[in-house]
């Protein structure tokens, strides 16, 4: 059975050899160059690309350092496995969403969400500041004031989670929540609540959130920001996703 997947198209790039490193990297994680495989020959990638080898090679070295490809004597540019790719880099999540994301992808992210942001919550409620909690009940009323389904709805609960990641007080919290912005954004459409009742829950536990924060409870924010993730992979169940190609495209060929 394949994963379903949904498909965010996000910025193109501005240079030759960062839109090929683009293309290229959308092919090995939408899977049309696998683990293992060896990429076509410098002569057959510069054709394909209409690009100079010195272009095609600024490329190969960008996804080297990316994790998604290695280079061997006398065997050439082979794709490495997923464990090696470097899914903190701000590129690397750009093309997951341009190659689709399946739900491996939404429940790996909540996996390192509910390792960071529970403890991000506790230590917010240990030394948020006036101005964090001001900042944290103005992105919940623009949540309120939004429809669930609306984009404005998910920026408003990425701009609570921002918040509470700034609250921490500790640069590696906020550096990972800024890192992860766009797939955040994503997941928190794809998890948008479906019907009244669970808008009202989502709304619950997110107000939690910003209360126990203000009143120091640290285990109660940690608590109830554990909740709001776990339920967002509730819904991300039945959400994962409805948008797919009709059919793998060529590697190289993206809309």
């Amino acid at each position: 059975m394949t994963s379903r997947i949904v498909v965010i198209p996000t910025r193109r790039a501005h240079s030759n050899h960062a839109e090929v490193s683009r293309s290229i990297g959308v092919d090995i994680i939408a899977g049309r160059y696998a683990e293992g495989v060896r990429l076509p020959g410098d002569a057959e990638l510069t054709a394909m690309f209409g690009v100079s080898r010195p272009v095609l090679r600024e490329s190969v070295k960008t996804l080297v350092a990316k994790g998604l490809l290695t280079t061997k004597a006398r065997v050439g540019t082979v794709v490495r496995g997923r464990a090696a790719w470097n899914m903190f880099d701000a590129d690397v999540l750009a093309w997951h969403l341009d190659a689709g994301i399946d739900r491996r992808f939404l429940n790996d992210l909540a996996e390192i969400r509910l390792a960071v942001e529970p403890r991000a919550a506790a230590l917010a409620a240990r030394r948020r500041s006036e101005e964090d909690i001001a900042e944290l009940r103005r992105s919940m009323d623009r949540m309120r004031q939004e429809t669930s389904e609306s984009v404005d709805f998910a920026e408003a609960d990425l701009a609570l989670h921002l918040a509470v990641a700034r609250a921490s007080g500790n640069p590696f919290m906020r550096s990972i929540g800024h890192v992860i912005e766009a797939a955040l954004r994503t997941a928190f459409m794809l998890s948008a609540p479906a019907g009244s009742e669970d808008r009202e829950i989502t709304l619950l536990w997110h107000q939690k959130i910003v209360d126990s924060i203000a009143e120091g409870d640290a285990d109660a924010a940690a608590e109830a920001m554990a909740f709001v993730i776990h339920n967002g992979m509730r819904r991300h169940k039945g959400t994962a996703a409805e948008t797919a190609p009709a059919a793998p495209a060529e590697p190289g060929e993206h809309p």
